[in-house]
């Protein structure tokens, strides 16, 4: 089936996972990491109801975004994903570029942070002519200020290492570390009105239920 032709998009990750025919050893390691990561690190992500820290980073373009200025348009949609080298965080990105007209009638924008370098995001970019900014948390502060961060366990290091996935090569501070993928939809104050924070990286916020969120949020503030 082609993927172009599935409009969930977890069901497209799904679609892909089958096409990968990953070996089951592999797979179990994997899972077994993660489970692992769950029971041991605090990066279950910042709770709703929450003010979202402010940040200052540079786009796949060297630009400095900051998020304080970026809500003085409206709504931001903010999504934290593993980076160019994750073929899930690929179909992520393309889908919510299908969707971006809906959330720009809205007044929302979307902004997507990785851990890799600009150049990377500048890869990224292009690769699916995306209309939104793809930024580097090349020090993972920002993704540690969302509780997001955690250390790809050493077991599944070696496995990601088989399939050419050597992490201190892709991530900008040479490291381990990733984010847990996520998706934050913010009020025009920054303040955290619903969210999607899934260790396993095959579950994402479906766009729809994004685009479901902000308009919510726009309802909300014309209902006052």
């Amino acid at each position: 089936m082609n993927l172009a032709e599935i409009t969930s998009l977890n069901e497209q990750i799904q679609e892909m996972v089958k096409g990968m025919n990953l070996p089951e050893d592999a797979a179990r390691t994997i899972m077994e990491g993660l489970a692992q990561v769950k029971s041991e690190a605090p990066c279950q992500g910042l709770p709703i109801g929450q003010k979202a820290p402010d940040f200052r980073l540079k786009n796949q373009h060297n630009d400095e975004v900051s998020l304080t200025e970026t809500l003085a348009a409206g709504p931001v949609v903010l999504k934290f994903i593993r980076g160019a080298w994750c073929p899930f965080c690929n179909l992520d990105v393309a889908a919510l570029q299908r969707v971006l007209p809906q959330l720009e009638e809205l007044s929302a924008s979307l902004l997507v942070i990785n851990p890799q370098k600009p150049d990377k995001s500048q890869v990224l970019q292009s690769s699916h002519s995306l209309g939104f900014d793809i930024l580097s948390d090349e020090n993972q502060q920002v993704i540690q200020a969302y509780h997001l961060q955690f250390t790809v366990p050493s077991q599944v290091q070696e496995v990601y290492k088989q399939f050419g996935f050597n992490l201190p090569e892709l991530t900008a501070d040479g490291s381990w570390n990733l984010p847990v993928p996520a998706t934050f939809v913010l009020d025009r104050n920054g303040v955290i009105r619903a969210r999607h924070v899934d260790l396993d990286y095959l579950h994402r916020m479906e766009p729809a239920d994004i685009v479901d969120a902000v308009r919510y949020l726009t309802d909300s503030v014309v209902a006052r």
